[in-house]
């Protein structure tokens, strides 16, 4: 039967015994608030009974009282992870908890390591929901994956990744600049003869089109796929996505090359004249102007690890150049003649350049020291690399990608792709397998697998964004935005403390005070009642702390006398002097 609650009892269920004062038949007569008090009685008599029920059935199935043995794990705890997974995830070093000197300041940063340890391992197990792994181009025994065509990559492809190459023919207003997002999901065409163009090139929906009537050097998207800048020939121009014209900048005129820094959110532009200017297009101000000295200044490259701009130039050389200090920071003899292209990989570590000797060059930037060489047919125009490090390069009508370039010399190419015009503008496609050219008859997507990552974080870049998601992102990277002012070659060294100018500061406070305030104070007994605290007491506790702090200071003296002895007996004896008597 069913009782008024809804619970159901059967032939082989105890009966409930209900108190008689909280018996149904007690409702009669009572008011709406007494009803509910008595229901909610009813109701956790009735699940405290079917909780006994349950505990001595489990009791009468289970065996004894004591209840059966437990069933133990075979695999107990977390499942281990490889270290290289979780060396994969980590990110910078961690920090030294035993130099800080307060305590509340130790314990805070030994909570964060503790976070910081746990979302790389969480990072690291859920590395293995990734949908997707990235796939390199394999050809048959005996075959050069080099020599494998475009259209035959489309056809053994699946039919998302053929609509991926294609090519635009635009005989008119070319050579063509261009740029991708940093999503990867919009692409900006500028051609010489001012022909400027927007598009979406995975559905192939034009966002804009205009002509400026004006020769065109270089193009560049911004921050969003909402505003992207045009260098004229005259000044610089930013314009929205649909082609309106939102701001003239008459202080940047002659501009041939623009890098946008995303988490800065500056323009860097150089100049034919040979200055190098930043722009903070957050606020539309102008953050520094530096005179290179170098001349026309028509190679340029960033370095995506910490925003420092490399320059080309005509004598060979290639400077590094931060936004806070006039002067460069490297300098380095690259080739012997002019460098024609420079490019930088994610990592930061190597840079690619190419001169005018018809040489490629890898440098480790870690060292400045160059590790590979190839010497090309014709000189590279124009370096690029992916996301997974592959090089493309392109020399004249050719199209070359190389792979591994940093671990090993690059005998030949992994693939080869010949352009019905001079390539003018390269660029990889972010999270995909897409390399961009352009060229003086338009454009041309040509398939590279393995070139991207297969997957993106979608609160970094997110391919699939909507409007919404879009904004809050904008708002949060303004709110995030790095200063210029700690644009440097080690951002590690920011998380530093400056010890120098620490003890500076310290020094010159206690003369101003005329007293250390972080000095330790002189130790004072605390009096005790009851007649305890006579004269002669306080002195004998005040000489115990003093002796006490003296026996440490003479101990950590022997164990460094000690430890310089045993350095000296340790360390190789040189020819024994006549003079060697009188040392002590």
């Amino acid at each position: 039967m069913m009782s008024p609650l809804g619970l159901h009892y059967g032939a082989g269920c105890r009966h409930v015994d209900w108190p008689r004062a909280q018996s149904p038949r007690s409702m009669i007569g009572c008011g709406g608030r007494e009803r509910k008090n008595l229901a909610r009685s009813w109701r956790l008599h009735a699940v405290q009974a079917l909780r006994m029920e349950a505990v001595a059935g489990s009791r009468a199935h289970g065996g004894s009282a004591g209840g059966g043995k437990k069933k133990r794990d075979p695999f107990p705890g977390a499942a281990p992870l490889p270290q290289h997974k979780v060396k994969k995830f980590q990110r910078g070093q961690k920090s030294q908890l035993a130099e800080v000197s307060s305590q509340r300041l130790r314990d805070h940063l030994a909570l964060l390591e503790q976070k910081v340890e746990l979302a790389v391992q969480q990072a690291a197990r859920m590395e293995l929901l990734l949908p997707e792994e990235p796939g390199f181009l394999e050809g048959d025994p005996g075959e050069d994956t080099c020599t494998i065509a475009q259209a035959d990559i489309a056809e053994a492809a699946d039919i998302a990744s053929a609509t991926k190459h294609f090519e635009l023919t635009l005989n008119q207003f070319g050579p063509y600049r261009m740029d991708y997002t940093r999503p990867g999901r919009h692409l900006l065409l500028g051609g010489r003869r001012g022909h400027v163009a927007a598009l979406d090139w995975q559905t192939k929906s034009l966002l804009c089109e205009i002509n400026v009537m004006e020769t065109v050097t270089d193009v560049t998207w911004l921050h969003t796929e909402n505003m992207f800048a045009v260098a004229q020939r005259r000044w610089l121009y930013v314009y929205d996505n649909q082609g309106v014209e939102l701001n003239c900048l008459k202080r940047f005129n002659g501009v041939l090359r623009m890098e946008f820094l995303p988490y800065h959110f500056l323009l860097a532009t150089a100049s034919e004249t040979g200055f190098l200017q930043y722009l903070d297009i957050s606020v539309g101000k102008e953050v520094a102007t530096i005179c290179t000295r170098g001349g026309r200044l028509g190679v340029m490259g960033q370095n995506p690890a910490n925003a420092i701009i490399h320059l080309g130039h005509s004598n060979g050389t290639v400077t590094l150049w931060s936004p806070n200090i006039k002067e460069p920071l490297v300098r380095m003899l690259c080739h012997r003649g002019g460098v024609r292209a420079v490019a930088v990989d994610s990592s930061g570590m190597y840079m690619a350049t190419s001169g005018l000797d018809r040489k490629l060059h890898i440098y480790d930037l870690r060292a400045y020291q160059p590790v590979q060489s190839l010497v090309l047919p014709v000189g590279a125009g124009h370096l690029s690399f992916s996301q997974r490090g592959l090089l493309a390069a392109t020399c004249g009508e050719v199209v070359q990608v190389y792979r591994d370039v940093p671990m090993q010399p690059p005998h030949k190419p992994y693939l080869s792709h010949t352009l019905p015009w001079t390539a003018h503008g390269l660029r990889f496609c972010p999270f995909e397998d897409v390399l961009g050219v352009g060229h003086g008859s338009g454009f041309t997507s040509l398939l590279v697998p393995g070139a991207g990552q297969a997957n993106f974080d979608a609160l970094e870049n997110n391919p699939f964004r909507s409007r919404k998601q879009r904004q809050e992102w904008e708002v949060k990277a303004l709110l995030e935005k790095i200063p210029s002012e700690l644009i440097t070659l080690d951002p590690g060294q920011l998380g530093q403390v400056d010890a120098i100018t620490m003890e500076q500061k310290h020094h010159e406070r206690v003369e101003r005070l005329g007293f250390d305030p972080q000095a330790k104070p002189a130790f004072q007994p605390r009096r005790k009642l009851k007649g305890r605290s006579s004269a002669g007491s306080l002195l004998q506790r005040k000489r115990k702390v003093a002796n006490e702090e003296q026996r440490t200071k003479i101990r950590k003296s022997l164990e460094q006398q000690q430890a310089a002895e045993q350095e000296r007996k340790a360390a190789p004896r040189a020819q024994s002097s006549a003079l060697d008597r009188f040392r002590k």
